[in-house]
C-alpha cells in the first residue's frame, strides 16, 4: 500500500478526521434536539467524554451470546465505516479514487447493517433479536430506493462508477440542478435517515420499546465503537450526497465556505426531520419505501435516462 493511502485511511479524511468531526456533529445533533425539547443540551465535549469513558469500562458478554461474533461485529462495522469515509473523502477532497468505486462503497455501507444484525442476533437477548429482525426489514425496505437513487448520478455522468469521475462530471453544473437530481437527492436524504436509524426510522433501536434493540447487551469499548461508528455516519453520508448530486468540493474561491454550507444544510435538514416526526411502525416504513419512494426513484431514473 502506498504511504499516502495509509494517510488517507488513518488521518484525513479517514479515521481521525471522520471520528472527530462525527463526534462534533453528533454534539450538534444532541444540542439542537435538546433545543427542540426546550432543554439546554450537553456541553461541546460530551460525546468525546462518553466515548473515552466507555473505553475504560468493563466489557460484559452475555452467557447466552455467541462470543466471537458478538465481539467482532462492532469492529468489522467500524473498519468498513473507516474505509468508506476514506474512499468518499479522498474522492471529494483530492479527486482521487481509493481502492474501489461506487459499487464497493455501497457494499461496504451495507456491512454496517449486516454487522448490527449479526451482533444483535449473537447476543442471545430476545429484545436484541427483535431489533435485529427490524434492522433486516428496514434494510430490505430502503436498499432498493437507495440503489435507484445511486443510479441517477451514474446515468447523468455517462455511466461512470468511480467516485472522482462522478464529481468531475459535475464541473459544468451539479446534478441537483435537474428534476431527476432533485427527486433523487430528496429520496437520498430519506434513505440516509433510515440507514442511520434516525427518527422516523429509528425502528430497530426503539428505546422506549426494545431499549436500543441490537445494541442492548453491548457495553464498554464494544459499545463505544458502535457509537463512534454511528457518529462517523454523520460525516460520510452527507459527503456522499454532496459528491454525487451537489458538485462535490472545490478549493477555488469560496469553495470551502460553499462546501461547509452545503454540508450544514444536509445535517440541519436531517436533524429537523428527526425532531419533527414520530417513529413509524415497520410496516409503515415498508409501505413508504416500496409503494411511494421506489416509484418516485424509478421516475428519477427514467428522467435521468432521457436527460432531464
Amino acid at each position: 500500500m502506498k504511504p499516502e493511502y495509509l494517510l488517507f485511511l488513518l488521518i484525513f479524511p479517514g479515521l481521525l478526521f471522520s471520528g472527530v468531526v462525527g463526534l462534533l456533529v453528533g454534539w450538534v445533533d444532541r444540542k439542537v434536539s435538546a433545543r427542540f425539547q426546550f432543554r439546554v443540551g450537553p456541553p461541546l465535549w460530551q460525546n468525546f467524554n462518553d466515548f473515552f469513558k466507555l473505553l475504560g469500562k468493563e466489557v460484559i458478554i452475555p452467557r447466552e451470546a455467541a462470543g466471537s461474533l458478538f465481539i467482532s461485529a462492532p469492529f468489522l462495522a467500524f473498519a468498513a465505516t473507516v474505509m468508506v469515509s476514506a474512499m468518499i473523502g479522498t474522492a471529494l477532497f483530492f479527486q482521487k479514487g481509493l481502492a474501489g468505486d461506487l459499487i464497493v462503497v455501497l457494499y461496504l455501507m451495507m456491512v454496517f447493517s449486516v454487522m448490527v444484525i449479526l451482533g444483535g442476533g449473537a447476543s442471545g437477548n430476545v429484545y436484541s433479536g427483535v431489533g435485529a429482525a427490524r434492522e433486516i426489514k428496514l434494510l430490505l425496505a430502503d436498499e432498493l430506493v437507495f440503489l435507484l437513487v445511486m443510479l441517477v448520478p451514474i446515468i447523468k455522468s455517462g455511466y461512470q462508477l468511480r467516485l472522482d469521475a462522478l464529481a468531475a462530471a459535475q464541473q459544468e453544473g451539479a446534478f441537483l440542478a435537474s428534476p431527476s437530481g432533485i427527486i433523487a437527492f430528496i429520496l437520498g436524504i430519506l434513505c440516509v435517515q433510515a440507514k442511520m436509524t434516525l427518527p422516523p426510522f429509528s425502528i430497530p433501536e426503539a428505546e422506549t420499546e426494545i431499549v436500543e434493540g441490537p445494541l442492548m447487551e453491548y457495553s464498554g469499548p464494544l459499545l463505544g465503537f458502535w457509537k463512534l461508528t454511528q457518529a462517523m455516519m454523520w460525516v460520510f453520508f452527507p459527503f456522499l450526497l454532496i459528491l454525487l448530486f451537489w458538485g462535490g468540493f472545490s478549493y477555488r474561491g469560496l469553495g470551502i465556505l460553499w462546501f461547509l454550507l452545503k454540508y450544514l444544510f444536509i445535517v440541519v435538514v436531517m436533524i429537523i426531520i428527526k425532531n419533527t416526526n414520530p417513529r413509524v411502525r415497520i410496516d409503515t416504513a415498508l409501505h413508504f419505501f416500496w409503494k411511494i419512494a421506489a416509484p418516485l426513484a424509478l421516475i428519477a431514473v427514467i428522467l435521468a435516462v432521457i436527460g432531464a
